[in-house]
Formats: structure tokens, C-alpha cells, sequence
């Protein structure tokens, strides 16, 4: 016997061995991409002037940018569709859902191996899929049949045992597991379960734990394929998809944890972190304002045929209001054919599309200083829309509650939890997944004016002269903080000069202005507390700095997708050898690295960096491979992938 993470990642593995802390790089089978992050992943794909993927399977999903409040984000649409015909992708259209959800639905497949331009790729872990959130750059590679790198992660396995008491979910369990890690804890692991409580525990039910074990940093999370998988492919039609992966034994993990289901009570996410997890009755009583049900962590049948029989015959209250986005069209056609929808409407909750929507602040934004309650995987600063909000992350079964009596309460008191049996057959309609055309090379790109080229990647300079620092942040700054997200912002996601114009916005508005004018002087550099750049896989938090001329980052840590994206751009990634070092530094600092381009080619550390604004010298260092270093030196993965 073998973990499943273990077994999977060897039956893939191309390149290195499986030793922790080493790289390998391993065969990417299935790729994933959404619109605010597919638009660049498509250009660069582009640039590598290849005629057709090299995966089993790619698919280009539309769900984040569909307001459409100007031509932005439907021309991006269309340039996305055109490059899935010709390339040969599949296209799902907008309103067709959720990338993970349908992907789930539709496409995951037990022992394959998946990479996504999203951080909740994860998701397909619930179907024993290796599923690992990337940037975009690192999913243009492997559709041109390029090899995925990563660092051998140790193995967390997860020990399930007792079963779920009612009004206590799938939520409750990740965000338990929240608790007890916090948002770095997962960092260089696989999260993977197994126990007698996994026979508890339906296909969406784990997928909701896998896909908020991004929030722990974990590379990904995943549970086996049994017969459970087996019954939701053949209700989806696809159970020739279907293969049996056993669960792991305790001898397998290079660590354990232990959770009881049976001990669990809800929990709820405190803002503005995942990680910030307390027991539900702690907030009993507390006012709310908003209620938002649904992202890809809570949109799956199960979840809304839960929360469409608590809705039955109530209304919600008078003083709250309750937004709610069904995950796929799969799932919303469902709804409405067996009645369900009707109960969700008559409540006087508001139906929003099958989409990412209020996530990540594409509509549905809170009232000044409102309390929200979403059953969401992250609750970040500014991501409601709304900078004064506070949002409390918890189960959809909550989240009834809270919109029935308008404040934070006792789930139980909606009455006696409702038993819900999946359909044995459910109604397919993959008309909204438009496959590629059979002969590419007739296909002709669509631009819209929006579609700006990509930058220049300028190789590595010798040594950094004269390097102001400018920023300077704390422990866990997210990617909202440095690049948000937002109806304002996300239809910029294809024009990285006009993007890069809200770097920090939310924290510092004069970032961009103050490193633009660093630009033609040696460019500038961030200083970086812990965890630096946790959360979402959106490159552009990498490239519209690279944009604005920043030449490295010196943190106490970086967070696992960021840091690859950094070095993707051609951004170098240092670590203070003394993280006492980062209090003795200031915003308006001049930095300089003599001879700072052979330190990286030849692999020299530590490296001294000169302060020259306060006459002092410190130690930093990179945790850099060997391919990581040429990719730094040339100045970014699309330069070492042209050149390779």
C-alpha cells in the first residue's frame, strides 16, 4: 500500500525523484482555466507558437467575468472561445457554472492528474483527481506538453472516523481543519483523507474539504475513489471514468491528524481570514445584514436541495438579505424541475447565475459596514466588494438560518435536518461545452481593443545598482491585497498596463504611481513579512508588478502559487536570512546586490544585500532548483520555454 497522492504523482513522474523537499516533474493529463485568469494563460500559450495542445484534455471555462458592465469582458469571451477552437479546447460558455463544480461534474477523473489557473482546483481532489492550482503561465506549459515542476510535498494524512451530526457539514470539517493548521500549516503537504469516516461523505461533500484546503496552502488535497465516487460518475453518466484508488493506511503519511465528525458542532471563519475559526455559538446573536450562498466551495446539488427544503414555506427576515448562486447550469436545471428552485424564489432570496458572482466581488456588494455571511472559501479584506464589510465564512445549512432570523444562531432551530438522496440519473445537457473545431488552422483569433500584448521578460542584470524599496507589508498579505478582484478591476485582467495601474490599491493607492516613477532608476523592491502572497493563483500578482519594474521581493516566506509566479515573471524571490532583518527596513530604502545575476546562475548563498540609506549590510537567501534559477536568469518561464 500507497498514499493516493503518492501512487498517483509516481504513475506521473517524469523527471526527479520522489524524495521530500526535491523536485520532480511530473505529466500533467487535464487543464483548467477561467476567463480572469485564461485571457493571459492564452496569450502565452500563444507566444509559444504552438498548433495544438498536447493534454488528454483542456478546458477554457467562463465564470468569473460575467457582468459584462462594457465591452471588456465579452470580448475577452470571444477571444477565449476563438483560441479554444482553434487549439483544440473545449469552451464552456458563460452561465454553464462554476469551472470546479463542472469540472467535478463533468470531467474529473480518479487517478489523472489536473493542473488549473485557479487556487480551488483542488476541487477534483474529491474525485481522487491530483488537482494543484497554478498560475497561468505554468497551465500554457503544460497544454504544450510541457512537464509541471513542484517540490516533493510530505503526505498530512487526515484520519476521518464517526459520522457528521445533523446541521454539522463538510464546511465544518475543513474549517476544523482550519483551525488546527491556520492558513500556513498545509504549506509543502498533501492533504489526503482516509478513516471510516470518508464512507460518510458523498462526492460534493469532499470536494467542498478539498477545495478549501487551498486556504491551508496546502499543494492539494485529495480523497480515494471508491464505490461512492463510482455512484456519483454513473448518476453523471461517465462511470467508465471511474476506477477504484483505496484509501491509505496510517504507515503511508509522513504525519497524521485526527478528526472525530462525530465531536464536531459548526464552525465559522471570523474575518478576514479562513483561518481565523471559532465555534458557531460564540457569535450567537450577532446582527446580519447579507447572506451569500454558493462559490465553488458550497454550490453542489446537495448543497442547494439542503438549503431550498430549510426555505420551504419561511421568508427571509426583513432586516437581511440573501443572494444565491447555484453552481452549474446542471444544477439549477435540477432545481427547477423538481420544485426546489420555486421554494428558493417564494423565500424571497435573490437568484443569481450559475457563476463566481459575489466571490470575488462581481456583484452583490454589502451596504457600508454590513455584516455578511458567506458560505464562501475566503473572506479577505475589500473582497465583498465593500472595504468596510466584515464576512463570516460558514455552511449553507447556517446560512439559512442566519437569513431566516437575521442573525448568527443555532442552526437547529430551523427544525429537523432534511435527509437528501441524490437522483439516480440526472438530466445531461453539455450543449453550453462547445468542443474545438476539427481543423484549427481555419480558426481566425478574436481581439477585442481590451487584449493587450504581453510585455517584454528582460533577462536578469548583473547586479541591482541602486533599488529602492517601495512597499513595505506585513505577515499574510494575500493576492486580493496586491492585485483585487472586483467588477472594476477583473475586466483588466487581459491588459496588464491598465491592470497594473491597483497594484495595493487597497492597502497603499499611490503604489503604482511611486514604482512607476522607480522604473527607468533600477526599478524597485517589496519587503515582505510571512506567508507573503497566500490565497488566489492570479499571476498578475507577479506580473503587473514585473510591469511596474519591481526586481525582487525580499520576504520572511512566500506562499506556494505566488512564489512560482515570481519566478514565472522573471521577479527573484528572496528570503531574509534573519527575519529580524525585515524590522530594520523602511519604505524608501536603497538596495544594492552587487554581482547579483552569477549568484543566481552559479547557485551562491547566502547573498548580501547593502542598505545604502542606512550603511548597513544583510543576508538573504532563495530556495530556487536549479531550472528555477536559469528560469530567473533568462528572466521568466516563457523566455526558458521559448529557448527550451
Amino acid at each position: 500500500m500507497t498514499s493516493i497522492a503518492k501512487s498517483v504523482l509516481q504513475k506521473h513522474l517524469v523527471e526527479g525523484t520522489f524524495e521530500v523537499g526535491k523536485e520532480i516533474g511530473i505529466k500533467i493529463d487535464h487543464t483548467l482555466t477561467q476567463d480572469a485568469t485564461g485571457t493571459m494563460a492564452y496569450l502565452q500559450f500563444e507566444a509559444m507558437k504552438l498548433d495544438h495542445v498536447k493534454t488528454e484534455l483542456s478546458v477554457s471555462f467562463v465564470d468569473h467575468n460575467t457582468l459584462q458592465t462594457d465591452f471588456k469582458n465579452p470580448d475577452d469571451h470571444r477571444y477565449l472561445q476563438s483560441v479554444a477552437a482553434k487549439y483544440g479546447i473545449k469552451f464552456s460558455r458563460p452561465g454553464n457554472g462554476i469551472c470546479h463544480q463542472v469540472f467535478l461534474e463533468r470531467f474529473a477523473t480518479p487517478g489523472k492528474t489536473l493542473v488549473g489557473s485557479d487556487s480551488h482546483t483542488p476541487t477534483a481532489g474529491g474525485m481522487g483527481q491530483i488537482a494543484i492550482g497554478v498560475g497561468g503561465l505554468d497551465v500554457a506549459v503544460a497544454m504544450g506538453g510541457g512537464l509541471f515542476y513542484l517540490k516533493t510535498p510530505k503526505i498530512l494524512g487526515i484520519k476521518l472516523t464517526g459520522k457528521l451530526p445533523d446541521y454539522v457539514t463538510a464546511k465544518d470539517v475543513i474549517l476544523e481543519v482550519l483551525r488546527i493548521l491556520t492558513v500556513k500549516g498545509g504549506r509543502g503537504k498533501i492533504l489526503e483523507y482516509f478513516g471510516p469516516g470518508i464512507k460518510t461523505l458523498s462526492v460534493p461533500e469532499r470536494a467542498t474539504i478539498t477545495n478549501m484546503g487551498a486556504e491551508t496552502g496546502a499543494t492539494t488535497s485529495i480523497f480515494p475513489s471508491d464505490e461512492i465516487t463510482k455512484e456519483f460518475l454513473k448518476m453523471e453518466g461517465r462511470e467508465d471514468h471511474w476506477n477504484e484508488i483505496p484509501e491509505g493506511t496510517e504507515e503511508d503519511y509522513d504525519e497524521i491528524m485526527e478528526i472525530n465528525l462525530s465531536e464536531l458542532e459548526p464552525m465559522v471563519a471570523k474575518p478576514h481570514s479562513p483561518g481565523n475559526v471559532v465555534k458557531l455559538s460564540e457569535l450567537y446573536g450577532l446582527k446580519v445584514d447579507q447572506v451569500s450562498i454558493g462559490s465553488c466551495t458550497n454550490s453542489s446539488l446537495k448543497d442547494l436541495e439542503t438549503v431550498a427544503t430549510l426555505l420551504k414555506g419561511r421568508k427571509i427576515h426583513p432586516d437581511t438579505v440573501l443572494g444565491i448562486s447555484p453552481g452549474s447550469r446542471q444544477v439549477m436545471t435540477q432545481l427547477a424541475k423538481d420544485g426546489a428552485l420555486a421554494n428558493i424564489i417564494s423565500s424571497g432570496a435573490r437568484v443569481f447565475e450559475s457563476a463566481c458572482g459575489p466571490c470575488i466581488g462581481m456583484g452583490f456588494a454589502p451596504k457600508t459596514g454590513a455584516i455578511v455571511v458567506r458560505t464562501y472559501n475566503r473572506n479577505f479584506f475589500g473582497r465583498t466588494g465593500n472595504k468596510s464589510a466584515q464576512a463570516y465564512l460558514v455552511s449553507p445549512e447556517v446560512a439559512v438560518a442566519v437569513a431566516v432570523y437575521g442573525e448568527i444562531t443555532d442552526p437547529k432551530k430551523l427544525g429537523a435536518y432534511p435527509k437528501f438522496d441524490f437522483p439516480k440519473k440526472i438530466e445531461l445537457d453539455d450543449s453550453m461545452i462547445l468542443d474545438p473545431a476539427e481543423d484549427g488552422s481555419k480558426i481566425e483569433i478574436i481581439r477585442g481593443p481590451n487584449i493587450a500584448p504581453l510585455p517584454d521578460f528582460l533577462p536578469l542584470t548583473e547586479s541591482f545598482g541602486s533599488v529602492k524599496v517601495v512597499i513595505k507589508v506585513e505577515d499574510d498579505i494575500t493576492t486580493d491585497h496586491i492585485m483585487p478582484a472586483g467588477a472594476k478591476i477583473l475586466p483588466l485582467r487581459s491588459n496588464l498596463p491598465e491592470i497594473s495601474k491597483h497594484v495595493f490599491e487597497q492597502i497603499d493607492p499611490d503604489f503604482a504611481e511611486r514604482a512607476l516613477k522607480e522604473k527607468p532608476h533600477g526599478g524597485g523592491a517589496i519587503i515582505a513579512g510571512d506567508n507573503y502572497g497566500q490565497g488566489s493563483s492570479r499571476e498578475h500578482a507577479a506580473l503587473a508588478p514585473m510591469y511596474l519594474g519591481i526586481k525582487f521581493k525580499i520576504a520572511k516566506s512566500f506562499a506556494r502559487i505566488h512564489r512560482d509566479n515570481l519566478i514565472n515573471s522573471g521577479i527573484l524571490p528572496l528570503t531574509f536570512v534573519n527575519p529580524e532583518d525585515f524590522d530594520k527596513l523602511d519604505l524608501g530604502d536603497i538596495l544594492t546586490i552587487p554581482n547579483v545575476k552569477q549568484s543566481i546562475r552559479d547557485g551562491i548563498k547566502p547573498i548580501i544585500v547593502h542598505n545604502k540609506t542606512k550603511h548597513l549590510d544583510f543576508k538573504v537567501t532563495y530556495d530556487l532548483s536549479d531550472r528555477d534559477r536559469e528560469i530567473i536568469v533568462l528572466g521568466g518561464k516563457l523566455n526558458y520555454a521559448s529557448q527550451k
